[in-house]
């Protein structure tokens, strides 16, 4: 090992530098798989599987809530009309009272 060490400091720093690069990239690879094996491991228990469900439940009402109002939008509706006559007898009211 000192050898190794002692042949890499011999080299010149551009060389170095790539040493180092590859063998942090090594090391990033092998955290991201032991990360994914352990956390399919972690998703594939029964406990998990009932967690995951009941935290998604908010998140599947906002939706179901989102998709309601943009159909709501998306459709006309009549009842705008009816709106526009309440806000004229409003209107007239608020002018007659004065």
């Amino acid at each position: 090992m000192k050898n190794i060490i002692h042949n890499i400091r011999k080299q010149p720093e551009e060389i170095r530098r790539h040493i180092l690069h590859l063998i942090t990239v090594v090391f990033a690879i092998i955290l991201v798989f032991l990360w994914v094996y352990s956390l399919g491991a972690n998703l594939s228990s029964s406990e998990t599987q009932a967690g995951i469900s009941q935290d998604l439940k908010p998140f599947s009402t906002l939706k179901d809530n989102m998709v309601s109002g943009y159909s709501d939008i998306s459709q006309p509706s009549t009842s705008t009309d009816n709106t526009d006559q309440n806000s004229d007898a409003y209107l007239r009211a608020q002018e007659n009272s004065l």
